[in-house]
């Protein structure tokens, strides 16, 4: 059915596809039927091949309100238009690539503009169906389709270019259509790696997620978290911010202001940029993601707003390292840094256009304009010339006619493009495709279709002739661009003229690798140039100690707040990245950046806040001066109870032991041992033994002295009152009446001791009397501790009452009033015990204090009971 197309895989060519080219190629023919030169009169590069790759370059800069080109050359736009031509060159005139077939170029000017690009492109998808049977196609209006044939026909078979990214968008939108495959070496936004729309795009540059990454990386190895961003309208400038902007919220850094540049923005757009820059006075650092020229006017502005402080550029490959850029802004720009790809410089290319001359070149038809505007002359052959004559123009009064001696070099500012490298590996990968292809389709032996690693020719730059037989096969002319594209051009690998590695990854994009640039000023030199500070390779790796920043000695800060200080946290104010520093509280630790949380009880905060340690666990030390007292007291208590339990032994059949009711003195000094010996639970560490022993020592140890007391008070109380009264001998007043009530009141202590341990569990517990200290305690509440003595405080009364109604008995009985004495200073030892105690629950060490001074009445008691017991005669004691 189609000359060309009926090669194309029939499950691509479908009936809408058909329609949509017979739409087109209407279209077209009544575009060619109306007479428009538009087209037709476009300046081209065209050189004849037996297969055709097509071009396109911004060899102009964009018209100022006008859809066309502008009046300037653009100077990365030709180097990138002669690295494609020298690459050409090189594969024709290389043995080992293509041998016998020769490559041709259709190269068009896209100004920098991406609908200019578009219309450009129709020219590649003519040559396409100038070849199509169009007898099968009717139009509208019912006419045959007529495609005008000229010097640019035949089918191109892959396109190298756009370079930026907007223009790469739109063409590839349009070439997939025709599967004409496309590399560019310049075009880096994300979105051109989705094959579902871009299926036949490739490029020997990365995409811009790793840019993006990498300005990151910059920015946070400065410690900048608050800086501004401003972008290109367009595909380049849109996805690239859109990307940075992602990473940077993945890793805290905030935007303080985002702006874009439009595509017809005029000075006082780019002044309002500035001026809402200005706004965010603490964001100093700015990120550019931006085309050229409009990183150019960006700085015009910021030097027409006069700043005081400087902004620290960060700027893409959008910027990289292009000189012209910055001529007259070098004192704003100085500082900037910027992200390239990482390139290396080809001296072979660069002898090729130190060799080039407007005579010579005659296939670049814009040369003469870029000869012109590089040596700020006339061409004698050009229409310039002409008007310098007559006087036509006053701006070409300044230059002079260009002489034949001059050449390209360094000392007239020539210097390799950064992309020119990719230009040059996009035409070889191309050309190693098609090699491949020519392998399988062209001859009969089975050859190696991997990685090819030959070495390369001598640099040679005429074209060979073309009159000699073309050893392309037809089936290599009309294989299909798709297979094509994901059978041999992305299988592709080889080492290029630079040394480096060239080949795509499954989405068609390159290898990311980036310098990391910083735009200084000369030593001893007015001059800047841009020095290499740095690589990113899926890492940055930068040399802090060659950086210099604009009017700054130290690194600049970009930060809306300052990082708060050990213990404080961040309460956000306004932006995200603003904050005023609060304090935590002194338990608390710093959770995050936000947040404060508590120790708990028990713990405290290290002095850096970031966590915290367990507090030191008190409780009475032996040899705490607390302890020692008490210990001492206790071990005089001891000694002289056991003297007198001794000397009662000794004398147990004695008239004076038996008089002073001996069995109740042994019970009596059990009761005071017991209570000296519960000093050593009260001061150990609290166990729960410890624990177990303090309650019985204290509860139990009580009753027996006071049981004791108590049956003594009764008795005497009962023999005295029953004397006034009868001569009749009383009941229950013998030793073991006495021993047996003295016995059962201690039963009922017991009995009440027990009870307590089973409703309060012996046991530990941690007290906190406040959040800077831990007591180790005893599991007893104060409560419960008090109701334990409560039957203690029943007989301690009783027993006053006793002694108070005998306190007038005759003088020999003189133990009833030791025994009141005793009372009455219990009374009053117990009635300060409870407020104090009560009142000083914070020190354990008061507390235990409190408890063992209820034994100093044991010891008061225990010096007036000696001299109860000794007859009613102190002299009788060891008689």
């Amino acid at each position: 059915m189609w000359d060309v197309f009926r090669m194309k895989s029939s499950n691509v060519w479908n009936v809408p596809i058909g329609i949509m080219l017979m739409s087109a190629t209407c279209w077209l023919s009544q575009l060619d039927i109306a007479g428009s030169t538009q087209v037709q009169d476009t300046v081209s590069v065209s050189l004849p091949g037996d297969i055709i790759l097509g071009g396109l370059f911004p060899v102009h800069e964009k018209g100022e309100g006008t859809p066309s080109c502008g009046p300037k050359v653009y100077n990365r736009g030709v180097q990138r238009l002669e690295a494609m031509l020298y690459a050409i060159d090189r594969v024709n005139n290389d043995t080992n690539i293509l041998p016998g077939i020769t490559i041709g170029v259709h190269i068009l000017d896209t100004c920098s503009r991406d609908t200019y690009a578009l219309n450009q492109s129709l020219q590649f998808v003519r040559a396409s169906l100038n070849n199509l049977d169009t007898s099968v196609f009717e139009c509208s209006d019912t006419s045959i389709p007529q495609l005008r044939k000229n010097a640019t026909s035949g089918p191109v078979f892959g396109v190298i270019g756009g370079s930026y990214s907007s223009v790469s968008l739109q063409v590839a939108n349009l070439l997939r259509l025709f599967h004409i495959p496309q590399i560019s070496p310049a075009s880096t936004a994300k979105t051109l790696s989705d094959k579902s729309r871009f299926d036949l795009f490739a490029r020997t540059v990365p995409p811009d997620t790793f840019q993006s990454v990498a300005l990151v990386d910059i920015i946070k190895n400065f410690n900048w978290s608050y800086v501004s961003t401003i972008h290109s309208e367009g595909s380049y400038g849109e996805y690239g911010i859109e990307a940075f902007h992602k990473e940077a919220t993945e890793r805290h850094v905030c935007i303080a202001a985002a702006e874009k540049v439009p595509s017809a923005a005029d000075d006082k757009v780019f002044d309002a940029i500035i001026g809402k820059l200005l706004k965010k006075p603490n964001a100093r650092g700015v990120i550019l993601f931006t085309r050229a020229e409009d990183a150019r006017r960006i700085l015009l502005a910021a030097k027409r707003a006069n700043l005081s402080q400087p902004f620290h550029w960060v700027a893409s490959d959008g910027w990289g390292k292009q000189q012209k850029l910055l001529e007259g802004l070098e004192d704003i720009a100085e500082g900037a840094i910027t992200v390239e790809l990482q390139s290396e410089i080809i001296e072979d290319f660069d002898r090729y256009m130190m060799q080039l001359t407007p005579t010579s070149n005659k296939r670049n038809p814009w040369f003469a304009e870029y000869w012109e505007d590089t040596f700020n002359c006339v061409l004698p052959t050009s229409s310039a010339s002409d008007k310098i004559n007559k006087g036509d123009d006053s701006n070409q009064k300044e230059k002079v006619v260009c002489d034949d001696s001059f050449r390209l070099s360094d000392k007239v500012g020539y210097e390799q493009e950064s992309k020119t490298q990719f230009v040059v590996d996009a035409v070889y990968a191309f050309a190693h495709a098609l090699h491949n292809l020519h392998n399988d389709l062209c001859t009969q032996s089975d050859q190696n279709v991997g990685p090819q690693h030959h070495q390369h020719s001598e640099s040679v730059w005429y074209r060979r002739p073309a009159d000699r037989q073309s050893q392309a096969c037809p089936n290599m002319a009309s294989y299909d661009g798709k297979d094509f594209y994901n059978n041999y051009l992305l299988n592709v690998s080889f080492v290029d003229l630079a040394g480096s590695e060239v080949k795509f990854d499954r989405q068609g994009d390159g290898l990311a690798r980036y310098d990391i640039l910083n735009y200084q000023r000369l030593d001893n030199s007015s001059g800047y140039q841009y020095k290499v500070i740095g690589k990113w390779f899926n890492s940055l790796e930068l040399n802090l100690d060659t950086l210099v920043w604009n009017k700054a000695n130290e690194m600049p800060t970009s930060a809306c707040s300052l990082p708060c200080e050990a213990g404080m946290i961040k309460k956000q104010q306004g932006d995200t990245c603003c904050w005023i520093c609060d304090s935590c509280e002194a338990y608390e630790y710093v959770y995050d950046e936000q947040t404060c949380r508590d120790c708990g009880p028990g713990l405290w905060p290290y002095p850096d806040k970031l966590s915290c340690f367990a507090l030191n666990i008190q409780y009475m030390r032996w040899n705490s001066l607390f302890a020692l007292v008490p210990l001492a007291i206790a071990v005089l208590g001891i000694t002289m109870t056991i003297i007198v339990i001794v000397l009662f032994a000794r004398n147990h059949d004695t008239p004076l032991v038996r008089a002073s009711g001996r069995e109740l003195s042994y019970t009596l000094l059990f009761g005071i041992l017991v209570c000296y010996c519960n000093t050593f639970a009260l001061i150990a560490k609290p166990t729960i033994g410890s624990c177990v022993l303090q309650r019985f020592g204290i509860g139990v140890g009580f009753s027996i002295i006071y049981s004791a007391l108590l049956t003594k008070t009764n008795r005497i109380s009962r023999i005295f009152h029953s004397a006034s009264k009868s001569a009749q001998r009383l009941k229950y007043i013998s030793p073991q009446s006495q021993v047996v009530i003295t016995t059962s009141l201690i039963a009922i202590q017991v009995l009440i001791t027990m009870i307590w341990m089973i409703v309060e569990p012996p046991g530990t517990r941690f007290y906190y009397p406040d959040r800077t200290e831990v007591i180790l305690k005893c599991k007893i509440q104060d409560m419960s501790f008090l109701f334990s003595q409560l039957y203690n405080m029943i007989l301690i009364t009783i027993c006053t009452i006793y002694a108070i109604k005998t306190r007038k008995i005759p003088e020999n009985f003189n133990e009833s009033k030791f025994i009141g004495f005793t009372m009455y200073t219990t009374c009053i030892i117990w009635l300060a015990f409870v407020p104090i105690y009560f009142g000083t629950g914070n020190s354990y060490e008061i507390q235990k204090l409190l408890r063992l001074s209820n034994r100093f009445d044991y010891f008061l008691f225990y010096s007036k009971e000696l001299i109860s017991i000794t007859d009613f005669t102190p002299h009788n004691i060891f008689t």
